[in-house]
């Protein structure tokens, strides 16, 4: 108690005097960066291209970047003609494929591909049938054009990203609608 008011003795002491007294802020953790390889994902490469964007305008605490000449990627992308599917080997790593069913059945590609980014960045699927939710995958309806993350969502990936947890490896699979 008394060391207290003796600091804050001395700090008004030396506003007195003109002399600034800065309190130290914590250091703001660089944003860790995922290497992605899309060069097997053909005709969507420029889509998996958008869905790393969207994340990267969302949230600071990761960044998904092409891979670079001679470094081993994070993540692969592939293409296929099944449904959008990931698999996750850990926190940030893993591979996923841009189905074509899903696009044949009218699913908006870039949805898709920020779909499949958020599994890698630790997100489950959720079901809600909502198009504000990126996670409610094929649930929300086919006409859902919204490829944003919810302030959830991006909140989820900044805590995970925020530390060192790690996520145990998860495989999901793009379930077409029922009808």
């Amino acid at each position: 108690m008394l060391l207290r008011r003796w600091a804050a003795a001395l700090v008004a002491a030396l506003a007195l005097a003109g002399v600034q007294v800065v309190a130290a802020t914590p250091a703001q953790a660089a944003a860790r960066i995922l290497y992605y390889d899309a060069s097997q994902a053909q005709e969507f490469i420029a889509v998996v291209n958008q869905g790393a964007q969207i994340w990267n305008s969302a949230v600071a605490n990761v960044q998904l970047q092409p891979v670079p000449a001679g470094r081993t990627p994070n993540i692969r992308v592939y293409a296929d003609n099944g449904w959008p599917r990931t698999y996750s080997t850990s926190l940030g790593n893993g591979r996923w494929y841009m189905g074509r069913e899903a696009v044949v059945d009218g699913y908006y590609p870039p949805r898709i591909a920020a779909h499949e980014f958020g599994h890698i960045l630790g997100l489950p699927d959720n079901r809600t049938g909502l198009c504000t939710d990126l996670m409610s995958g094929s649930s929300a309806p086919v006409a859902c054009k919204n490829a944003v993350p919810s302030a959830a969502e991006k909140a989820a990936v900044e805590r995970l990203f925020r530390t060192s947890v790690t996520v145990a490896p998860q495989t999901y699979v793009w379930v077409g609608s029922a009808a």
